[in-house]
């Protein structure tokens, strides 16, 4: 049986360089739903958001999730920073054997700090026109989405770590 790590926390948090990384560490396929869900539609996700919707978005990502649940292989795979909010994905997830889920909890204001330099690359971030703002839409969604992330077999406080760091730490947390 393949095991797999699930990385999953709010978006800036690292997920995707801390799989790279955790994945070359200890030898494993890393894999990016988002990229995943991509590869599959072959657009963007924020165009699959723009022009099939939200709701659209959502059971795909929930399908291309199972799909790669049921592979026989070892995986570190990064989530969207939603995915364990919907669909009961995290009781599907933390149910499978050989699986362990990861959150990546960080302090709002170092993912304000971090998407304040990344907004013009975040559609759910247009909006956002000050770091006062940043902080608030941060905070709004951290509200509604802990409930889920904190569903996680291992929770990984990050503040000024390396992304290799925190790699290390998940290993070895798991190893």
């Amino acid at each position: 049986m393949a095991f797999k790590i699930i990385l999953l926390g709010y978006m800036g948090s690292g997920k995707s360089t801390v799989g790279q990384y955790l994945a070359s560490d200890i030898s494993f396929d890393f894999l990016d739903l988002d990229f995943e869900i991509e590869k599959e539609e072959k657009i963007k996700v924020s165009e699959i958001f723009q022009t099939k919707g939200a709701i659209y978005f959502r059971k795909k990502e929930k399908e291309v999730l199972e799909k790669l649940m049921s592979l026989d292989k070892n995986m570190v795979l990064s989530l969207g920073g939603g995915t364990p909010c919907y669909f009961d994905s995290m009781n599907f997830l933390n149910n499978l054997e050989d699986v362990k889920t990861v959150y990546l909890d960080i302090p709002i204001p170092i993912l304000s700090d971090r998407l304040m330099k990344e907004k013009d690359q975040r559609p759910l971030l247009q909006n956002v026109n000050s770091e006062e703002e940043m902080l608030e839409f941060i905070g709004k969604h951290l509200f509604e989405r802990r409930p889920f992330y904190n569903q996680a077999s291992l929770k990984i406080k990050v503040d000024e770590e390396t992304a290799s760091e925190v790699a290390q730490q998940i290993a070895a947390s798991l190893f």
